[in-house]
């Protein structure tokens, strides 16, 4: 998944991507608001995590103009403020959670899972499709009952491609998902991970399919 981190504090801001990124999620960082109406206008994110007290401006004022523009990113708040009617009014103005500074990532990593998995439309941790099984919790993918061991990007291909079966994503697109902006990646990194992730489902009756000249989908035989 690919996330946008909007945070001034560049020792946090770092150690949250960094973290992040060892769950195989590409993070982009902008320091000010401005800079993340740039990445929004450039980039389609699955998550956004948003400070309040940005040098240019209120991460609230952001956070509702967002809404008003019918973008439906989830967004994570992260927030000094820990009164309740600060927490409320956060979630009023189109939150879908927040974590209160200082946090554990621990804690962090779990609002995330649980609001990415409500964006898949599931309250339950576990995702099937055909026979397959994914456990976002324990990072764990079955195969007809079968644990199979996922690298972490080949693990973000997976639930990209588990989450909408029969779906095409183009080369573009998975790697607008799976990479952030400063990483360096061509069209051959996806086909790589792409023919990793087929070898780690062999014997499924789920597949990736290649659509020729337009890309990939999940789908069941």
């Amino acid at each position: 998944m690919r996330f946008l981190l909007v945070e001034d504090n560049p020792d946090l801001a770092r150690s949250v991507a960094d973290r992040l990124a060892l769950d195989g999620h590409g993070v982009d960082i902008a320091g000010t608001l401005s800079e993340a109406e740039d990445h929004l206008a450039a980039a389609t994110y699955d998550l956004i995590l948003l400070d309040i007290m940005l040098p240019d401006g209120d991460g609230r004022d952001f956070l509702a103009a967002h809404r008003r523009a019918k973008r439906d990113t989830p967004v994570i708040v992260m927030t000094a403020r820990s009164a309740v009617s600060d927490r409320v009014a956060l979630l009023d103005t189109g939150a879908d959670d927040y974590v209160t500074k200082p946090f554990d990532f621990n804690e962090l990593e779990a609002r995330v899972r649980a609001v990415l998995r409500r964006r898949m439309g599931t309250s339950s941790p576990s995702v099937s499709f055909a026979d397959l099984t994914f456990d976002p919790l324990s990072a764990t993918v079955r195969v007809a009952g079968a644990e199979r061991e996922l690298r972490n990007r080949e693990l973000r291909l997976f639930e990209i491609l588990l989450a909408a079966p029969g779906r095409i994503y183009s080369k573009g697109q998975l790697c607008d998902r799976l990479f952030s902006a400063t990483e360096a990646v061509t069209d051959n990194a996806i086909e790589v991970y792409v023919g990793r992730l087929r070898k780690k489902l062999d014997g499924s009756a789920a597949r990736i399919e290649t659509v020729r000249g337009v890309g990939y989908r999940l789908v069941a035989d």
